[in-house]
């Protein structure tokens, strides 16, 4: 069982922080690798419950901050919460850091100790709809200007790597997980086959090309943005689905929004229509 004091703690004060995480690293995973954590730990002798349940409670809980470096900094958080003092002693919060920090499928070297193998086997993803909607999200999120086409093959590269018949999350499995071996048999059904996984991923992400094209130029526009922002610069800048300007003195960048204002009307656009405001 779970201390209770313990417990409380950390459901009020520390799983909160998982709102500002990404859809496949939120408060529904964290109870995912939770419970994962918890059945892979009853197949332990003497091994402690409350370590258990609070390295699943902590080990992607700064993945908000840095995807890449997230292992390291999730570690640290743990290791500084002086709250946890009131439950372990420093032996133990030093384990439950470690633990965290070797967590992740693409870490080269094996974990450290079994709490470490427990929530590394626990983190692995047994529902087929999240890699494809982890890799979309990030991809959105990080290479916004990629093509739909290079995404998608972008996004297959990744699952193949890491999944496919030579794939690094195959290894280092430290518990018997019939979940995760059917997982991955489905997977690679659609890994096997380009136009079949292309097909399940626009249906798994309700990808529709029109607007995804519409939504990377803005992104654009919003990029440019900032960086004019950055430099206190007036611009106009204009792609085929979306625009952006600042313009306050500048007479060459006013007449030059001026002139697409005028193109826009005679070619049935409404010049005065704002998509960022939205």
């Amino acid at each position: 069982m779970i201390t209770e004091s313990l417990k409380k703690y950390i459901e009020e004060e520390i799983l909160p922080n998982y709102k500002q995480n990404d859809e496949g690293h939120n408060l529904s995973h964290i109870k995912y690798v939770i419970r994962r954590s918890l059945k892979f730990a009853n197949e332990v002798e003497n091994i402690n419950l409350d370590m258990v349940y609070t390295i699943a409670a902590y080990h992607d809980i700064c993945i908000h901050v840095s995807r890449e470096e997230h292992e390291h900094l999730s570690a640290q958080y743990l290791m500084n919460d002086i709250n946890l003092k009131k439950f372990f002693n420093d032996e133990q919060i030093k384990i439950m850091s470690e633990a965290v920090e070797d967590h992740r499928a693409s870490s080269s070297n094996e974990p450290r100790s079994i709490y470490g193998k427990i929530v590394s086997s626990a983190d692995r993803n047994t529902l087929l709809e999240q890699p494809f909607k982890r890799t979309f999200a990030y991809k959105l999120k990080k290479e916004y200007y990629l093509t739909l086409e290079d995404l998608i093959d972008r996004a297959y590269e990744v699952l193949m790597n890491k999944f496919g018949p030579n794939g690094y999350a195959r290894e280092k499995m430290y518990f018997d997980d019939s979940e995760y071996q059917n997982f991955l048999d489905e997977l690679n059904i659609y890994l096997k086959d380009k136009e079949l996984f292309i097909k399940k991923y626009y249906e798994i992400n309700k990808i529709d090309s029109e607007t995804y094209e519409l939504n990377r130029v803005r992104k654009l526009c919003e990029e440019v943005r900032k960086l004019a922002d950055t430099f206190n610069l007036e611009y106009f800048f204009v792609t085929e689905g979306a625009s952006s300007c600042h313009i306050e003195k500048n007479e060459a960048v006013r007449n030059a929004r001026q002139k697409h204002e005028e193109w826009e009307q005679n070619n049935g656009f409404d010049s005065k229509h704002d998509w960022s405001d939205k």
